[in-house]
């Protein structure tokens, strides 16, 4: 399983960035997709997940300002950020529970990308 991650970037205090995390591979399908963040010296945490129902589950601290999706045919998790605050930066890593063409499940990480708001 390989996972893309793009967007990202560099944005002032109260703008918006998304995120997109694509799997390819011989999978199936996506069970359950995520993003997690890890900030300088802190340990990832979790920002978003959505199960395959479309069940979302968000940390306190995005909760009405971050929405995640998913897109079931293109096998992609997107996290959509708004109202940028500087303690949302980090590195942001995608992470899906797929189900493999053999019929197992696997869990992935992607490559972090840098998300840095500025005050």
């Amino acid at each position: 399983v390989q996972l893309q991650a793009s967007g990202g970037g560099s944005v002032q205090a109260g703008g918006s960035l998304s995120l997109s995390c694509v799997a390819s591979g011989s999978i199936i399908g996506i069970n359950l997709g995520g993003w997690y963040r890890q900030a300088p010296g802190k340990q990832r945490e979790l920002a978003a997940t959505i199960t395959n129902g479309g069940s979302r589950n968000y940390a306190d601290s995005v909760k009405g300002r971050f929405s995640i999706s998913r897109d079931n045919a293109r096998n992609t998790v997107a996290l959509h950020m708004n109202s940028l605050k500087p303690e949302d930066t980090a590195v942001y890593y995608c992470n899906v529970d797929v189900i493999t063409a053999l019929g197992r499940g696997m869990s992935s990480w992607g490559k972090g990308t840098q998300v840095t708001v500025s005050s």
